[in-house]
């Protein structure tokens, strides 16, 4: 099973990306360019009629010159508990507590429940420079391209993702973790 995004998100952040956009006098085809996201999908993204990937939403991110982070609006003056970003009918899911930009890089730190056969799949087809995790119980399985590893309760692990990847609890019971992911910032166009 794999979740998506609340639709209260979904419609934040289409209000987001279409200001954004505007505020750069980009059109629609302007930013599907940069982004490499389809026209189509960017339309129904700004109506809040698409659940898209944050795969995805990083690519538009890119396109528009900001993180993820900076067009969800969560930073330094956020409340603690973040913003619930991903969820499943199961109860998985996974909230951004906290994001920081420099020119070069930006660091977001994630808290995430997974429950059962939820799984959530991440990737953005961009090798990202690191992501640090932290089970704090159950056990964290985590698959890539190049292998497997899994993560027990009190455990960590760095890991570079060069591709897709995807986070599950072990044998279907529960895992509660931590992540920090390190992100380029590629300059927009």
């Amino acid at each position: 099973m794999s979740g998506g995004m609340r639709p209260a998100v979904v419609e934040r952040l289409g209000e987001r990306i279409r200001a954004a956009r505007q505020e750069l006098d980009l059109s629609v085809g302007s930013l599907a360019e940069l982004s490499d996201v389809s026209r189509r999908m960017l339309t129904q993204i700004e109506l809040g009629q698409a659940n898209p990937s944050v795969a995805i939403l990083d690519r538009i991110a890119a396109g528009l010159g900001t993180t993820f982070a900076a067009l969800m609006g969560v930073g330094a003056d956020d409340a603690p508990e973040g913003v619930e970003i991903w969820s499943t009918d199961a109860g998985s899911w996974a909230v951004l507590l906290d994001a920081m930009d420099s020119e070069a890089l930006s660091v977001e730190t994630w808290k995430w429940k997974l429950l059962g056969e939820d799984v959530y799949h991440g990737g953005s087809g961009v090798a990202l420079p690191g992501i640090m995790l932290h089970v704090i119980e159950g056990a964290l399985e985590v698959e890539r391209p190049e292998g497997g590893q899994v993560i027990e309760a009190g455990g960590s692990a760095r890991l570079v993702a060069r591709g897709d990847y995807s986070y599950r609890a072990r044998d279907a019971q529960a895992a509660v973790f931590l992540s920090v992911a390190l992100l380029p910032r590629p300059g927009r166009g």
